[in-house]
């Protein structure tokens, strides 16, 4: 049998035909594929833009514009005011002593160097005009005649007092300048003579008495005039039960002895652990008669009240 082949010209243009066709269907393949791709530059970010007033907050403004509250902004919890609320009210004005431990307007002046009328001192069960002697702008402890207590009674105080314990310095240990600030009778803040003297540490200058030592010895010589600034907080009482004992903060010649401490109750026994008693919710401030002659001047209280209390009172 003959064999038959293609004329050579038409075997070679078959050839390049399929070349072309194998070369088209490559490079369709590469365009057609997924190409990679860049993220855009993220454009540099300023802080961020203050939110704009919501049309239902209610600004309230005054006679010349000012915005003075608002009415609709944000609860603040555990209040029944917003934020910046127009109808919360305004704390009353209280003008500022003239110089710095002088009384502001608003505090009762127990003592202005001249008298002893805003005390009294007991005597067998009755009560009596003080016997303590008044010198020179300052009263000092009548040695003997009792302690001093004032007409009023108080429960939340912010007290302030000037003292001198007695120089030349004499005795020892308690017996050496020794008085104290008895807050509703009961609770003491102590005063000592306890510069360069040693006692027990519950029973110097700027203790609790009985339960807490200051939390530093600030005391001055003898014979110099010292500061106390106490804020007390009084007991709280349902009948028989406690509900809030009492808290005493206490600065000392400018420094901080005792930070909104617990008392643990009446703090004269020693004998026993200290504990509450019910008692009414104000009572008289008493000053110590320990037969030392420590002075005093510059005495002054105020009543503490509550937050968002009527302007006028």
């Amino acid at each position: 049998m003959t064999s038959w082949k293609l004329p050579r010209a038409f075997r070679r243009w078959v050839t390049f035909g399929c070349a072309l066709v194998v070369a088209g269907a490559f490079q369709a393949r590469v365009h057609t594929r997924p190409q990679a791709t860049t993220p855009p530059t993220p454009a540099p970010q300023g802080p961020p833009a203050a939110p704009a007033a919501r049309p239902d907050e209610g600004p309230v403004r005054g006679p010349n514009g000012e915005v003075i509250g608002f009415t609709k902004t944000a609860e603040i919890p555990g209040t029944p005011w917003r934020i910046h609320d127009v109808a919360r009210p305004h704390p009353k004005v209280v003008t500022p002593g003239a110089t710095p431990g002088t009384a502001p307007s608003d505090a009762i002046v127990l003592f202005d160097g001249k008298d002893l009328s805003q005390f009294v001192q007991m005597q067998s069960g009755r009560k009596v005009d003080p016997r303590w002697p008044v010198r020179d702008g300052y009263f000092e402890v009548g040695p003997g005649t009792g302690s001093l207590y004032t007409r009023e009674s108080f429960g939340d105080v912010q007290l302030h007092l000037e003292f001198m314990t007695p120089s030349p310095a004499r005795g020892y240990s308690q017996d050496r300048g020794n008085s104290g600030v008895k807050f509703m009778d009961f609770y003491e803040v102590q005063i000592l003579d306890s510069y360069h003297s040693t006692t027990y540490a519950d029973g110097q200058l700027g203790a609790i008495y009985g339960e807490y030592p200051p939390l530093v010895n600030v005391a001055k010589k003898p014979g110099e005039w010292q500061t106390y600034d106490i804020i007390f907080e009084a007991p709280k009482f349902n009948g028989a039960t406690l509900v809030s004992p009492a808290y005493v903060t206490a600065i000392l010649n400018g420094v901080l002895v005792q930070h909104r401490q617990k008392v643990m109750g009446r703090t004269s026994p020693t004998s026993t652990i200290h504990g509450y008693l019910p008692h009414e919710a104000e009572l008289p401030l008493m000053l110590q008669d320990h037969a030392h002659p420590v002075r005093y001047r510059n005495v002054w209280i105020r009543r503490l009240t509550g937050y968002d209390q009527p302007e006028g009172k």
